[in-house]
């Protein structure tokens, strides 16, 4: 039996209570989701209820309640055993998220329920529930058992075992197929096939986001509108798959993933295989972390061979990033993205410090409605105070909403993540993984990582963390082209608004030396050609005073004679503050074939450049003076005329004095000026890196040096945090403000920012 939601005036029917009910947002989605479990799961009304409250309510949890509960059957509801599923519902602006309701959680697991549903329409999450215990965290799973499956134990648990990691391999999996049904269809090489199903990624993603309710990319779906479009297609219209393609390059023209004259290089029935295949998962709200990493194991399937200089290992990109530990409003770049395991990795970190504290906020305010007081109120008096946590937890849900311009997170993936690399499938597949793992991918471009674009310019960023380029080297022959310059002019304005004259300033380093070498960009072009050492001056100027920066580099640009100008260039502009040698075993597995070093700097802060400079002139000052003696008369004799001139090789043997005794002033000005401006460089190696020649996990030393490095660079406090914490108010006009705190005085508290309202 099927059945519809029923409205008249402000009312809306019940069919569980029988009875007309008020038409509340919240009422609405739970009608509707009434409606769904009979219409699409086959569950009858007979063996459903809404709203049952318990009295086990815990202290400072709230009253125990539930929106929808089922019971296997008709019986088991009349007899009052265990019911196998809980459903919280609400209105459709709330982000669901499952530490919010506490009411059907707490009620869920005393009730012995196996799964817990959290609904408002628009997002629907799953949760197994851990029996005898109220777990801070539920395990989410993929779905719930219909009608039928609910009779059988073995069903029941086969959905039980289907977590995220299970959908992680699954969905993995099901990349591969994908992959494999282009390779055979349509003979395509790896790295096109891949870029094939990188269009189909992007054409799902951006249909699941513009339908509301459960609606996915299906092939069910994507036939039925083929057929209405086809219905009223003119003769020369393209097909419906390649409008599809056509009408998500319009949405994502911002990001430059796509040439103009790009189109789907696969059949129609490639197409609609891999749609069929895909359209069990919703990407616009299959979790981040199952996306995300299924993603990931699949690129590295994929671009193990020709393509894997693109991936730093996992390990070493968790060490740098938690030596480096981003903090929110800080931002950052990787001018070398590759498929963006480092922005990942970075936005991930600081998204979780955001979550944890969002998380913290709310049992603050846990604990401060849910006191002894409320215990003893009347139910109509703990519905107003539930409604009044509810409200606050909407407010403090917003922080995490993408969607919302003013959140926490929005800020973080939008304005502090940045990167580029020259490789087109490169800086596409990078955004492919960013959007996979929740966001950031806006600040990511296909471009010449040594040159600027959008707001990747000099002195802007707060960390850099990088893996360029080995062995290669930049032409002297190349030079700065008109291709070279940026001229969307309206994106052009956009910029401008957004980074003020910075930007401005930013676009002469192209626009001014057309026509002139690439190297001559970087006074390290006049020592070296390699990309590494101009990457390093590239990462450098990328930083704002005090910025820190993460670099894999080949060892040899430590020891190697040749480079020394260099090591003096790097010394001169930011303090290294760890070297960590690791075994090259870690990058084999990738393709790398140099033993790598990870270098940690931290560009000098204005007061730090200012002391570098004075010491460096103090200390020519006194050696040249000591000296001055010894040079002046050497230099007196070179030029001597006429009858007192100096023979050929009289001349020739006095160059070489002069030569060693400056060889020998230049060698005590840098003694000097590193004793004065001595500081301690930590230097580790460790022998196994997580992961061995042939990409298998072994035992990671990083781990352990990354935390005694933290306790290291807190001691001495390398660096100092824009804020320590954020907290929240609310005034008596019910407005809402954020407020972050700076422990350390020296720091500037920013102003209070309004917010939710």
């Amino acid at each position: 039996m099927k059945i519809e939601v029923q409205s008249k005036g402000n009312q809306i029917f019940a069919p569980l209570k029988d009875k007309w009910l008020v038409r509340t947002p919240e009422e609405l989605v739970r009608q509707e989701y009434i409606k769904r479990l009979v219409n699409d799961y086959g569950f009858s009304l007979e063996q459903m209820a809404q709203e049952i409250q318990v009295n086990n309510s815990q202290r400072g949890q709230g009253r125990a309640s539930a929106d929808i509960v089922i019971w296997k059957n008709k019986k088991d509801r009349q007899e009052s055993i265990s019911p196998i599923i809980v459903v919280e519902c609400k209105a459709e602006h709330i982000t669901v998220r499952e530490e919010d309701y506490f009411q059907g959680y707490n009620y869920a697991s005393w009730a012995g329920a196996d799964f817990f549903v959290t609904t408002n329409l628009k997002e629907t999450r799953i949760f197994k529930v851990v029996k005898g215990k109220i777990p801070k965290r539920l395990e989410e799973i993929i779905d719930i058992p219909d009608a039928s499956s609910i009779q059988s134990e073995k069903k029941i648990d086969e959905i039980l075992k289907q977590t995220k990691a299970f959908t992680r391999d699954e969905f993995s999996k099901l990349l591969f197929n994908c992959h494999n049904i282009i390779r055979n269809n349509d003979k395509l090489s790896p790295e096109a096939a891949f870029d094939e199903i990188s269009k189909i990624l992007f054409i799902k993603i951006r249909y699941e986001r513009t339908n509301s309710g459960s609606q996915i990319f299906s092939k069910k779906q994507f036939l039925s509108d083929k057929e209405a479009y086809d219905r009223h297609k003119s003769k020369d219209s393209r097909p419906f798959y390649q409008q599809l393609f056509e009408s998500t390059k319009e949405d994502f023209k911002n990001d430059d993933l796509f040439a103009e004259n790009e189109t789907v290089k696969i059949r129609e029935n490639s197409f609609e295989a891999i749609v069929e295949k895909l359209e069990k998962y919703n990407l616009s709200t299959t979790s981040d972390d199952v996306k995300g990493i299924a993603f990931e194991q699949f690129l590295g399937r994929t671009f193990r061979g020709e393509l894997g200089q693109f991936f730093t290992p996992r390990t070493v990109v968790d060490f740098m990033v938690e030596v480096l530990d981003p903090q929110e409003g800080e931002v950052l770049c990787d001018p070398c993205c590759g498929s963006g395991g480092f922005l990942i990795k970075a936005f991930e970190y600081v998204r979780a410090k955001i979550e944890d504290e969002i998380q913290e906020q709310k049992e603050k305010i846990k604990a401060k409605y849910f006191d002894e007081n409320y215990e003893k109120l009347t139910d109509k008096k703990k519905e107003e105070v539930e409604e009044k946590v509810n409200e606050l937890f909407n407010y403090l849900n917003q922080e995490l909403d993408i969607n919302n311009e003013k959140s926490r997170l929005r800020v973080l993936s939008y304005d502090c993540i940045f990167g580029t690399d020259a490789n087109p499938r490169m800086s596409r597949t990078a955004k492919m993984n960013m959007i996979m793992h929740g966001d950031g991918h806006g600040g990511v471009h296909h471009n010449d990582g040594l040159l600027n674009i959008n707001g990747i310019f000099e002195n802007r960023f707060d960390v850099i963390l990088t893996n360029p380029p080995f062995g290669a080297r930049i032409e002297k022959s190349l030079k700065i082209t008109e291709s070279d310059k940026y001229t969307d002019e309206v994106r052009i304005a956009e910029y401008k608004k957004r980074y003020g004259k910075a930007y401005e300033t930013a676009l002469k380093q192209i626009n001014d030396n057309i026509g002139e070498p690439l190297l001559g960009l970087y006074k390290t072009g006049k020592m070296s050609s390699l990309t590494e050492v101009l990457f390093i001056e590239r990462c450098l100027n990328l930083l704002k005073p005090g910025g820190r920066m993460g670099i894999v580099l080949p060892e040899g640009v430590l020891n190697n004679s040749n480079l020394q100008k260099i090591r003096e260039f790097v010394e001169s502009k930011a303090k290294l503050i760890l070297i960590t040698s690791i075994p090259q075993d870690v990058f084999i597995a990738s393709g790398a074939t140099v033993k790598p070093s990870l270098l940690f700097f931290k560009k000098f802060t204005e007061e730090e450049a200012k002391n570098w400079k004075a010491v460096t002139v103090k200390a020519k000052k006194e050696i040249e003076a000591k000296y001055a003696d010894e040079l002046k008369p050497l230099k007196e004799k070179l030029v001597l005329k006429g009858k007192d001139a100096l023979t050929t090789a009289e001349k020739k043997e006095i160059r070489k004095q002069l030569k060693e005794l400056n060889e020998k002033i230049e060698s005590e000005i840098k003694a000097q000026i590193k004793k004065e401006f001595d500081y301690e460089i930590p230097i580790a190696e460790v022998e196994k890196a997580g992961i061995s020649t042939t990409g298998a996990q072994i035992e990671n030393e990083l781990k352990p040096l990354a935390e005694e490095f933290t306790t290291y660079r807190i001691d001495n406090q390398l660096w100092q945090k824009k804020f320590d914490f954020i907290e929240y108010e609310i005034d008596e006009s019910n407005n809402f403000y954020r407020i972050p705190f700076a422990g350390n005085p020296a720091i500037a508290k920013e102003p209070e920012v309004f917010y939710g309202k």
